[in-house]
């Protein structure tokens, strides 16, 4: 049976993640108020930052902005794209 949640990115009821997906409070929290389509949202997101600002995901200082963006884009009204940032044509 799939599991549901009302996901905040949503704002509706859809299917939750199968498992959580992150560690600590802030894993909890995304496994019970976000949904798969969210989820795969923010690593679409995700991938963007780690390419525009050129960060190392093994960096402490890389995973702490990470881990602040996806704070901002589950929880904290969205996480911003660079300012300088073009979206790829196509």
């Amino acid at each position: 049976m799939t599991r549901k949640v009302h996901c905040v990115v949503l704002k509706s009821e859809a299917e939750g993640l199968d498992r959580p997906t992150y560690p600590g409070e802030l894993g909890r929290r995304i496994y019970e108020n976000v949904s798969k389509e969210a989820w795969a949202r923010w690593v679409r997101h995700q991938v963007m930052l780690i390419n525009e600002y050129r960060l190392s995901p093994v960096e402490p200082k890389a995973r702490r902005l990470l881990e602040a963006e996806m704070e901002k884009f589950f929880f904290g009204g969205g996480s911003e794209k660079p300012t300088d940032y073009v979206a790829p044509k196509g």
